[in-house]
């Protein structure tokens, strides 16, 4: 019998602890600067509709059926509508379904950023309800970190690759989503072939919304200034990328992020779109004792070299947790930017 799975969690490449940038359009006559973050913050996303993250036959009495898969429905694709009356819960498809009487459907679907319709007709299963044949999302919710913060704008930055389906990978289209700041209670420490995570609470301190969901980021607007007591740096050309010693802000307890020695490696994508342009080691003895090296959680935390923000952590190697990958915070501004 197939069921509606609902979920309450962040799928966020390697790292969903969310770490925040902020970025606002460049003066031309200067370089771009920002407010570093570092500090942990809890979301809650609701998508812009359904998403469908598996299909499945069930029996409708006399042989195994999925109206889902017969009508051309796809994994990934999001169920916005149905007979023009707008789908936002697994529980609105379900009523709508439940309600059908077995008639055809015209489903409004966004695929690949592109709109379609698609005729359904719900079968009854054997104990009487009707259904599609399709296991659907609607929300998450996860703790990351904040990346910078633009003080002209009041936009913050997070992640550095955006929030996605757990199940199909896919960039979870955004509907609604709430910031808040979270305080980090625990760690499980990474190890060879496992990735840990950064574990916490959300508190009741609203930080702002998001408003853009990217591969390079998270963005969203903040209602309250309390960043510019941190610290403003320039953003780095990415031009200006060399090796050696440069260091992350991360927290790991509580709501107040470190300094950590890191070691940057080499340069592996130069692309713009790419949130995997270099290559890091955490060689902090602290972070590697207390962590393992990256963990979920520290995506979005930001990289300091030579006094300026290079970028973010992204994603952690499951069998090397001491390294992982950085996206330059150049191609953050310019995604949110676009």
């Amino acid at each position: 019998m197939k069921k509606f799975k609902k979920i309450i969690t962040i799928a966020l490449s390697c790292t969903f602890l969310i770490n925040a940038i902020v970025f606002g359009a460049a003066a031309a006559n200067r370089p771009k600067t920002v407010y570093l973050g570092g500090q942990p913050f809890g979301v809650r996303f609701y998508n812009s509709g359904v998403i469908i993250i598996d299909t499945e036959d069930f029996y409708d009495g006399e042989k195994y059926v999925c109206p889902a898969k017969s009508a051309g429905l796809e994994i990934n694709d999001v169920i916005t509508a149905v007979n023009g009356t707008a789908v936002k819960t697994n529980e609105d498809l379900q009523a709508i379904l439940f309600g059908s009487g077995g008639q055809e459907l015209e489903f409004t679907l966004e695929r690949n950023s592109k709109q379609l319709k698609k005729q359904v007709t719900p079968v009854k299963n054997t104990v009487g309800i009707y259904l599609l044949g399709a296991w659907v999302r609607d929300s998450c919710a996860g703790i990351g970190t904040v990346t910078y913060y633009d003080g002209d704008e009041n936009v913050f930055s997070a992640l550095g690759h955006g929030i996605c389906d757990n199940d199909t990978s896919a960039l979870l289209p955004l509907g609604e989503a709430e910031v808040v700041r979270s305080s980090v209670s625990g760690v499980t420490k990474s190890s060879v072939g496992g990735t840990g995570s950064l574990n916490g609470y959300f508190t009741d301190k609203v930080l702002g919304n998001l408003t853009k969901n990217t591969d390079l980021g998270v963005f969203g607007t903040t209602t309250d200034n309390f960043y510019q007591k941190f610290a403003r740096v320039e953003i780095a050309d990415a031009k200006e990328f060399s090796t050696g010693k440069a260091e992350i802000l991360a927290t790991i307890n509580g709501t107040e992020p470190e300094r950590y020695e890191i070691e940057i490696r080499r340069l592996c994508n130069k692309s713009s779109d790419s949130n995997e342009n270099f290559v890091i080691k955490v060689t902090d003895e602290r972070l590697l004792q207390k962590c393992g090296g990256i963990v979920q959680g520290m995506s979005g935390s930001p990289i300091i070299k030579d006094g300026k923000l290079l970028g973010a952590v992204t994603h952690v190697f499951i069998n090397r947790p001491d390294e992982g990958y950085g996206v330059f915070a150049q191609n953050m501004v310019s995604s949110y930017e676009e």
